[in-house]
């Protein structure tokens, strides 16, 4: 027949693209939508601060987010609860944090926490030498308190009558003293995976502080139950607040603690931040609320292999401030109030007005609002930290100023962006990940159109240990729109293994750049 034989063209008028092409596309839904998060400004920090984060992010190779929320946490484990702000003779902040950074495998998060946290430990070491004197001779006269009660106890035990009284008394007396010595621990500034039992014994060794620095996300798992089987989170909650800590049990003396003072500075993978919100109680208790989230883009694959190394005077500066801090703040027992200048408590209460009217009913902040309620309180915990790190040698003696409470309005700003999308991710359908991963295969490869068999041999296996776990994802990708699975070819009478089923993409996924 002839190409231009009439009956071969009959009927070609009525038919539709979708009768030629194939059914029509409709626009993809995005999976999750995520507008670009701001990144962390380094610039709202003081000077030597900023001049460190910003060194460290270059030598690294890492998002500036991780070294500027370290640095707030290492200012943070320097002040120890030693301070607090007062805003408007209202309520008091302890000058403490937790921050949570994720950021997935392979961002050098151990190398960072390595130059943030060295002048801690540093201080700590000197701790411990300045303080071994004084606990050498702690120790020597419990000792001889101890010799003396047993020997005063063997006198009265063989003692004649009339001597009997007065020897059990010098007896009695001698064993209370030795009761009431007390050796004092190892100063401690830092510790890593410790459970919430012995997080509390630590507490009370050092004097009611002590910071938690990690490039892991285990203490998540330990505030879960990896040991209890129950999760445990009270100490977590009273180390926030400042809230007083007593903890009575068997076998053991009982723990007082009068203002215990947590700080944490964690780098976890973002599937942690996603199962923290499975944690019972974690939302309703105010744990999740109580931490200030980053979630950086990673740089993986976009790094300069040849970075600018840290300026030694910028590290070395930062060491003496940031340890001259911390060996001051240790001697202290008793905390100091910051208090604001008129123009920090008006920059201050205009941002609480915005938060305000930010957790209305239809407001911005109203699905996140057990953390936005605690806002207001961060910023002014930040602006402690902030005046602390610009005034190192004399902070307690000065107001805060409205500039330093305007840098902690920006952090605020920057950590409520990351929260938002912290807090969504939490509550996204379980496939939304795995989906993403699929998506990013799809287009960096732009698929036109593939096979269920050949799309599980390209992606990775740790994400997609079988075929059956790419199920879930696809069949979220189909829901929005961006791949769909052709008809299946007829059966054959041959038998055998079913063909895999076949998938074809949306033309965007082809055409992405």
């Amino acid at each position: 027949m002839s190409p231009h034989d009439p009956e071969l063209w009959a009927g070609f008028e009525e038919m539709t693209a979708e009768d030629i092409a194939g059914p029509v596309w409709d626009e993809p839904v995005l999976l999750n939508p995520r507008g670009q998060l701001p990144v962390f400004p380094v610039d709202a920090l003081p000077e030597w601060l900023a001049a460190m984060t910003a060194g460290v992010a270059e030598e690294t190779q890492t998002p500036v987010d991780l070294a500027g929320c370290l640095a707030l946490a290492a200012i943070g484990t320097a002040a120890g609860g030693r301070l607090t702000v007062t805003v408007r003779g209202q309520w008091n902040e302890p000058v403490t944090l937790y921050t949570a950074v994720a950021l997935p495998p392979g961002n050098r998060k151990s190398a960072v926490f390595g130059l943030m946290t060295k002048p801690l430990l540093t201080a700590e070491k000197a701790l411990i030498e300045l303080t071994a004197p004084q606990r050498a001779e702690a120790a020597a006269s419990a000792r001889i308190a101890k010799a003396a009660a047993e020997k005063a106890e063997k006198m009265a035990a063989n003692a004649e009558a009339d001597k009997l009284a007065d020897l059990t008394a010098q007896a009695i007396s001698l064993s209370e003293a030795a009761e009431r010595a007390v050796i004092p621990a190892e100063p401690q500034l830092v510790a890593d995976d410790v459970t919430a039992e012995s997080l509390t014994t630590l507490l009370s060794q050092q004097d009611g502080r002590i910071s938690i620095l990690s490039p892991e996300g285990e203490i998540f798992e330990i505030i879960a139950g990896r040991y209890s089987g129950v999760p445990n989170m009270g100490i977590f909650l009273k180390g926030h607040a400042g809230d007083m800590a007593r903890v009575n049990r068997q076998a053991r003396d009982a723990q007082y603690i009068e203002n215990p003072a947590i700080t944490m500075g964690l780098a976890v993978q973002p599937e942690v931040l996603d199962a923290i919100g499975q944690i019972k109680g974690a939302d309703g208790r105010g744990l999740l609320a109580r931490f200030l989230y980053s979630k950086p883009k990673s740089l993986v694959g976009y790094r300069n292999l040849t970075p600018e190394l840290l300026n030694p005077d910028v590290a070395d500066t930062y060491a003496k401030k940031l340890g001259g801090l911390a060996l001051t703040l240790a001697g202290w027992t008793e905390a100091a109030e910051l208090t604001l200048t008129p123009e920090a408590d008006a920059v201050l209460l205009a941002y609480q007005r915005v938060s305000e009217s930010r957790l209305r009913e239809d407001g911005p902040l109203r699905p996140i609002v057990n953390w936005a309620s605690k806002r207001d309180g961060a910023v002014a915990r930040i602006a402690g930290l902030l005046h602390l790190a610009a005034h190192p040698e004399d902070a307690w003696t000065l107001p805060i100023a409205a500039a330093t409470m305007a840098d902690a309005t920006r952090l605020g700003d920057y950590f409520t962006a990351h929260a938002l999308d912290v807090f969504n991710a939490m509550k996204a359908d379980p496939a939304q990940g795995p989906a993403h991963t699929l998506l990013t295969h799809l287009t960096e490869t732009r698929t036109a159109t593939f096979t269920k068999r050949d799309l599980f041999r390209a992606v990775p296996r740790s994400e997609f240990p079988a075929m059956g776990d790419l199920d879930p994802a696809l069949t979220l990708l189909e829901d929005h729109g961006w791949v769909r699975q052709q008809p299946p070819p007829p059966r054959t009478t041959r038998g055998g293994r079913p063909p895999s089923p076949r998938y074809e993409t949306h033309p965007r996924i082809t055409r992405a750049a």
